[in-house]
């Protein structure tokens, strides 16, 4: 590209503007990787919190030029029931019930869950759930909760996979009939690309 700037303005600010679009250019090339694997399914690609202090919304926007779809920002946009909550709360109805009587109508609510004991939980008090997430299961394992699911639940809920989610991985997981596939990789894995800044 080519850009009008004043001098003394330009050298000032060179390495932070350059180091940024590096990196946020690294993050869009590697996210349009993953993308592609998609490509040809409704599956939508999103990305995860795992960004670095202080260039979350840089991160995401970068993904977002990439193809992919942004995940939540912070705990104040969406909710998200994982495992310490569950703890804490005693139970996946528990946790679920509660938030769902604190938070705004228009909310939603993520739950995440890691085996089948959890699911069949999810599945009895789904109602108040809109998105449920396989985090770390196992193809086979996975490919029979998304038909039980889509067999209980229709599409009454959004099913989501997550968990180590990489090239290899989402080759094998896109033939599933699932909404979404997140992964922390598109920004934890990108590579710098490099760019430089040339006077003319």
């Amino acid at each position: 590209c080519t850009f009008r700037v004043n001098a003394k303005a330009a050298l000032f600010g060179e390495r932070t503007a350059l180091n940024l679009m590096q990196r946020l250019s690294g993050i869009s090339t590697l996210t349009r990787e993953y993308v592609n694997l998609l490509e040809g399914t409704n599956i939508k690609l999103l990305d995860t919190r795992k960004t670095t202090p202080g260039l979350r919304y840089f991160e995401k926007y970068a993904t977002r030029i990439g193809g992919a779809y942004n995940h939540r920002f912070g705990l104040y946009d969406a909710v998200m029931v994982k495992d310490n909550h569950i703890k804490i709360y005693g139970s996946i109805r528990k946790a679920v019930k509660m938030l769902r009587n604190s938070i705004p109508v228009t909310s939603k609510i993520e739950v995440e869950l890691e085996n089948w004991q959890q699911l069949k939980e999810a599945v009895s008090i789904a109602r108040y759930i809109d998105i449920l997430m396989l985090d770390n299961w196992e193809f086979e394992e996975a490919e029979q909760a998304v038909s039980y699911l889509r067999k209980e639940l229709g599409r009454d809920i959004m099913i989501e996979i997550s968990g180590r989610m990489d090239k290899e991985k989402i080759e094998i997981y896109r033939n599933l009939d699932i909404d979404f596939i997140s992964t922390s990789r598109l920004i934890t894995e990108a590579k710098w690309v490099d760019i430089g800044m040339e006077v003319e």
